[in-house]
């Protein structure tokens, strides 16, 4: 069992239910829309019952992060490892109270904390994936510095290569672009991704290692296309409505399913692997 696989069968999952109250907070944390609170709950209650039926123990995070509708995407405060948890330190001011509550909830899941990241670095989880597991890859942009990444190189030490990227402009500092915006893996040797967003050391790098390209059509980025979650080798959970996305993985031998995620995934821009955070796969 490892979690530094991004691809192997995903075994147990912590998730965060919308708060009630948070939605409220939408403008202040750059939302599309407001989300409605009984359609949110009803979307996250049927999306944790499709990683239950993939096989998954789903951990319901119960610390509250009051005004914060971002604490939804589980993702981003933190990166597990084979030797525990470690706390990173979102970019966006409001989100920086999502560490602590994910460190409560984690230990209350019997996950160990191995460290925490400190001023000045900033690093959320969206900026990083493993690609093996001696190799971390990380972007480089407004959300993680690179404080952050000399931080998580010294806290992984030897064993591991963090390789970072600088990440695009896109739109500025004011929406959130991560790596993961445009590339999700889906096995060892596979990912899907928009690869005009890419960066050219990225792409020579993912060729280096064998891995072939699922590529997101244009008109399919903006929705989340990309952003996809392994449920285990070639089998994925996206988000519905990214029809020709789901057709070109499922031709190179994916099984996808889907969920709606109208509420919690398209106002907040924050698709399946942000929901989640994988904490056991194997």
């Amino acid at each position: 069992m490892t979690i530094q696989d991004a691809t192997a069968p995903l075994r147990r999952v912590y998730v965060r239910a919308p708060e009630a109250g948070a939605p409220e907070a939408w403008r202040d944390y750059g939302w599309r829309a407001a989300p409605d609170p009984g359609l949110a709950g009803e979307e996250h209650a049927a999306f944790r019952s499709i990683l239950a039926a993939a096989g998954a123990e789903v951990v319901v995070g119960a610390t509250p992060v009051p005004g914060d509708p971002d604490a939804i995407y589980a993702y981003d405060p933190s990166l597990m490892t084979d030797a525990g948890a470690i706390l990173l330190r979102p970019c966006k001011p409001g989100r920086r109270d999502e560490p602590a509550a994910a460190e409560a909830d984690l230990v209350a899941a019997g996950v160990g904390v191995r460290a925490g990241l400190t001023e000045p670095a900033t690093a959320e989880c969206g900026d990083m994936f493993w690609l093996d597991a001696a190799t971390l890859l990380v972007g480089v942009g407004y959300r993680t510095n690179t404080a952050g990444v000399e931080q998580l190189r010294a806290i992984l030490g030897p064993e591991v290569e963090v390789v970072a990227f600088d990440l695009p402009h896109f739109h500025g500092p004011a929406e959130c672009l991560h790596l993961m915006s445009f590339v999700s893996p889906l096995a060892p040797d596979l990912a899907v991704a928009y690869r005009p967003m890419m960066p050219v050391r990225l792409v020579q790098l993912l060729e280096e290692r064998g891995v072939s390209l699922v590529e997101v059509p244009d008109e399919e980025f903006d929705s989340m296309g990309p952003n996809v979650l392994a449920l285990g080798p070639r089998s994925a959970l996206a988000l519905e409505g990214n029809p020709e996305t789901r057709r070109r993985m499922e031709a190179a031998g994916v099984e996808v399913r889907t969920y709606v995620g109208n509420e919690i995934s398209r106002k907040g821009d924050g698709g399946p692997t942000c929901l989640t955070k994988p904490l056991l796969r194997g």
